[in-house]
């Protein structure tokens, strides 16, 4: 090996493995055998501008393997990127530039929170199904076109290709032929209890396993062979399917654990580090590194890019100035991430008399929205035809037609959120779709997709114990409470039509992750609901006479059965305040004042909603939390509720002894 290049390699090793001694906390072993995967991929492959960390057409990495933190933070100082020594002497303490895993928007360079494993892999699949759509999408305007062009890297390791999730996406990405995906495996034999042979089955070959999934592979037998990973990649490059690489790794290479699980997950001890500078020839004191070694790798970045960022820069302001108005919007998209949609909920009319499944209006508005902007899409985990989710002016996604807005995920609905987070880090506005019972399945990507505020919708249907027949594992009793809790997602549960246009209102003008709840049930236009007061969370449909004798808040389509037996209980004399509040979250977010003038401090307060009532208490009065808070039972849908103590009559009567006492 050229002894500059050597010199700066062995450099990234010492220093990232400074930063976890420092720290007190991190992942060596990753660090010590990884670096020369992505050492190569930074100095000799990636299409990126380190001055310019957000360029649109720049190649993106994702870290799968979040636990190699360090290696990636170091990786980037070394490339050029707004990343200081000091930031690295910080590692893993508040406020830093490099916290314990990469975080999205929080260090230049870093294009996705990663760290549970799994979940990068098919962040990946998604952001080259997201380069795939939108380069086809510019190219029907501006044929040949070279402004999107990009490549997808993945670093993941043996942890990450256990997770179903990350296999769920490979078979997605086989299926779509995304021939700019490349995934860098590194493979040590090791996890963090101990060899891989203890929890996996000899004759489990990665490499057959990817081959049967119709992916290109190949293989690097020693990881510290840098023209062989060089070769690979090379070779990707040129696939017309999606790549694995596996490449053979030592973990802690070097260190005296080498090759062992205690090297995987803690900082080495003095006397190992003092051997290592000696075995990888590093002169330098902790946390100090070379000019040579880091000008060896810029230099490198800089003459292979040579003039690509320039003319690339050149060709998209000439493209620009002669630009339709169909490439104008693209460009708006490609600048300041301008989906080009509006959206009022007070431009809608309904008539009074309109009565229809809240799948169905939902169906409705999604398809006037599609109308409106090229960079709305999404799919269903094989469920769009019971969802309602269908674009159906559009057609579906394919590895032959890359502009289609339908996308068929399949039954994988861990893949669905986790690619969809990979679409809207590359700027789309997407949306996936299942029964709400089913969100369970979704739960990591959905933490995610809040944790990086990503405008995601995830559509939820058949939201109740009313969908009787499908038996108690399709009945959702705590998804909702679960959702709720998930902090930074807005959940909406609207009650008609109207209230799920001003839900539409809010998701199009703010950039939010989302979980739709609807109704298969048909839903009637309630009188007072009004879709532009969605977005305060709660609001008054019909205010007391005289005085509060109680305040009746529900949600969905159990807003009707509330507004019902509101009329019931006034004609028998209680003077009650009926709120209808599709959104917890955005009602708690209001003002003190609001919420009081809404839901006053001093009133009886009773909650109804098909679900469990252990959020409820944030809003309804001691033992007035009405829901179900056990699983359901197989029956038909009046029968379900009743003996779930959740028809019409149980309701009242529960209401009315609370009153009563």
């Amino acid at each position: 090996m050229n002894p500059d290049l050597e010199h700066s390699i062995n450099s990234l090793r010492i220093l990232s493995v400074d930063m976890i001694s420092i720290a007190k906390s991190g992942h060596p072993g990753i660090c010590l055998g990884a670096a020369p995967i992505i050492y190569s991929l930074y100095a000799h492959h990636l299409m990126i501008n380190p001055s310019d960390p957000n360029w649109f057409n720049r190649d993106r990495f994702v870290l799968s393997a979040g636990h190699a933190s360090a290696l990636l933070y170091a990786t980037l100082f070394m490339a050029g990127y707004d990343i200081t020594i000091d930031d690295l002497v910080n590692f893993r303490r508040i406020g830093s530039k490099c916290p314990g895993h990469p975080e999205y928007g929080v260090t230049p360079g870093v294009e996705v929170s990663t760290g549970p494993l799994g979940q990068g892999f098919a962040n990946a699949v998604g952001m080259a199904i997201a380069e795939k759509y939108i380069a086809a999408t510019i190219e029907e305007e501006l044929p040949k076109q070279k402004l999107i062009d990009y490549h997808v890297y993945c670093l993941a390791s043996d942890g990450d290709l256990m997770e179903g999730v990350a296999m769920e996406a490979a078979e997605i990405a086989s299926n779509f032929e995304l021939d700019n995906l490349i995934v860098l495996y590194d493979s040590n034999d090791v996890t963090l209890d101990g060899p891989l042979s203890d929890a996996s089955n000899k004759s489990d070959d990665i490499i057959k396993r990817f081959q049967g999934l119709g992916w290109e592979v190949d293989f690097v037998p020693e990881g510290n062979d840098i023209k062989a990973i060089d070769d690979a990649i090379t070779r990707a490059k040129y696939n017309k399917k999606p790549t694995l690489i596996e490449i053979k790794t030592v973990i802690g290479r070097g260190s005296v654990n080498q090759g062992k699980n205690t090297v995987h997950g803690k900082p080495l001890s003095k006397e190992d580090m003092i051997e290592l500078r000696k075995k990888y020839k590093i002169a330098t004191s902790s946390m100090e590194i070379t000019e040579n070694s880091v000008n060896y790798m810029r230099e490198s970045i800089k003459k292979r890019m040579g003039s690509i960022y320039k003319d690339w820069t050149n060709l998209y302001n000439d493209v620009k100035e002669r630009a339709n108005e169909n490439l104008r919007k693209v460009f708006e998209f490609l600048e300041k991430g301008d989906i080009g949609a509006t959206f009022d909920a007070n431009k809608f009319k309904i008539q009074n008399d309109y009565n229809e499944e809240l799948r169905e209006s939902n169906s409705k508005i999604m398809n006037i929205i599609s109308e409106r902007t090229k960079f709305f899409l999404g799919g269903s985990a094989d469920l769009a035809v019971s969802c309602h989710t269908a674009l159906y002016k559009e057609i579906s996604f394919t590895k032959k037609y890359n502009t289609g807005r339908n996308i068929s995920f399949g039954v994988r609905e861990h893949a669905m959120g986790s690619i969809l987070n990979g679409m809207a880090l590359s700027g789309l506005r997407v949306f996936g779709s299942t029964f709400l019972t089913f969100s369970d399945y979704l739960k990591p990507a959905i933490r995610m997709s809040a944790m990086m505020n990503l405008p995601v919708t995830y559509i939820f249907t058949h939201d109740s114990i009313a969908v009787g027949q499908d038996g108690p594992t399709h009945e959702p009793i705590e998804q909702l409470t679960m959702l709720r809790s998930i902090p930074n997602l807005v959940v909406l549960r609207p009650c008609d039509i109207n209230e799920v246009i001003g839900c539409w209102d809010y998701i199009i003008n703010n950039r939010r992750p989302v979980a739709l709840v609807l109704s298969k049930e048909e839903a009637h236009v309630l009188a007072g609901t009004k879709g532009s007061e969605v977005s305060k969370g709660a609001y008054i449909i019909k205010p007391e006479q005289t005085r509060i004798d109680c305040v009746l808040v529900s949600t969905g389509i159990d807003f009707t059965t509330t507004y019902l037996l509101s009329e019931e209980l006034r004609a028998k004399g209680v003077d009650l305040r009926l709120v209808s509040m599709p959104s917890m979250e955005l009602f708690l977010s209001q003002s003190k004042e609001y919420q009081e003038s809404i839901i006053p401090s001093n009133a009886k307060v009773f909650t109804i909603e098909a679900g469990s009532t252990l959020g409820w208490y944030k809003i309804a009065s001691k033992d007035c939390a009405i829901g179900v808070d056990e699983f359901g039972c197989s029956g038909l849908k009046d029968d379900v509720l009743k003996k779930m103590n959740f028809d019409y009559d149980s309701i009242i009567n529960y209401i009315e002894q609370r009153l009563n006492k």
